[in-house]
């Protein structure tokens, strides 16, 4: 069963096409890689799944049912942690924690017991003083922490690892990884080692598009092989490199002109 199914998504804004038929479909308790470059539309799509934004054309099924713009039934399904999440810094991350599940209507036994897993969860326990004074890696896992208040089926973090340093990111990692297996996770980044981590599968984003979309052990033995890809603007360039690599008893398996291996794509989608 698939928790996401995304088909033929479009949006622009004005005369730029941000979001170009789209499509993609996210299995049940799978970690799934969306990776693009800034402005490459990870963001407005996300929006979009959680009807923020209003999509020009294409549909969004969220377990089954159809996702619209401005109406809240599919998000109950869903938890969601912005890039830059904003919190009450007069607030220490329980009493948070509490208002939160006041909001979605949890019951106070119910919301108290979450509260005390999903503190453990994220590291945060101990962390008494007031949210104003977390870092921002504490703040991502407070994020990620009311993002799964309410048991969502599928969990939406929006570069969650972005302007982390390396043990911040470690940490947000560590977190989507223990919790593999229990709710279906759809992250961006444009850190490619990141969904190597910890993906199930990947979709690279490229100038609106999906490039390529596939599994994470494949997307690896792809990247394993033992060749190399040159691209050439002109036919005469790829021609003359053919002659010296020939001459020189290099194996040349083709030469194409015009045309762009996955590899390429997966490699002009996260530069």
């Amino acid at each position: 069963m698939n928790t996401l199914e995304v088909y033929g998504l479009s949006k622009s804004f004005g005369s730029q096409k941000v979001i170009d038929g789209v499509s993609f479909t996210v299995p049940e308790n799978c970690v799934y890689g969306f990776i693009g470059v800034n402005g490459a539309g990870k963001t407005t799509t996300m929006k979009m799944i959680v009807g923020l934004l209003k999509a020009d054309g294409g549909t969004i099924d969220v377990c089954g049912e159809r996702v619209s713009f401005g109406a809240t039934k599919t998000n109950r399904f869903i938890g969601y942690l912005p890039d830059v999440p904003e919190f009450y810094g007069y607030m220490c991350p329980g009493d948070y924690l509490k208002l939160c599940g006041e909001i979605v209507g949890l019951d106070d036994k119910v919301s108290k017991t979450r509260i005390s897993e999903l503190l453990e969860l994220v590291g945060l326990e101990k962390a008494n003083k007031k949210i104003a004074g977390f870092s921002r890696g504490m703040k991502q896992r407070l994020g990620v922490a009311q993002a799964l208040l309410g048991e969502p089926k599928l969990l939406i973090c929006d570069e969650p690892t972005s302007a982390l340093d390396p043990i911040g990111r470690k940490e947000i990692l560590d977190i989507l990884q223990r919790i593999k297996g229990r709710t279906t996770v759809v992250f961006s980044t444009h850190i490619l080692s990141d969904v190597e981590r910890i993906c199930d599968r990947v979709a690279v984003l490229s100038k609106g598009k999906i490039a390529l979309e596939t599994s994470i052990d494949s997307l690896k033995t792809r990247r394993n092989s033992k060749s190399v890809t040159l691209e050439f603007a002109e036919e005469v360039d790829a021609d003359e490199v053919a002659r010296v690599l020939t001459a020189n008893g290099l194996p040349l398996e083709k030469c194409e002109v015009g045309e762009r291996s996955i590899e390429s794509l997966l490699l002009e989608a996260v530069k």
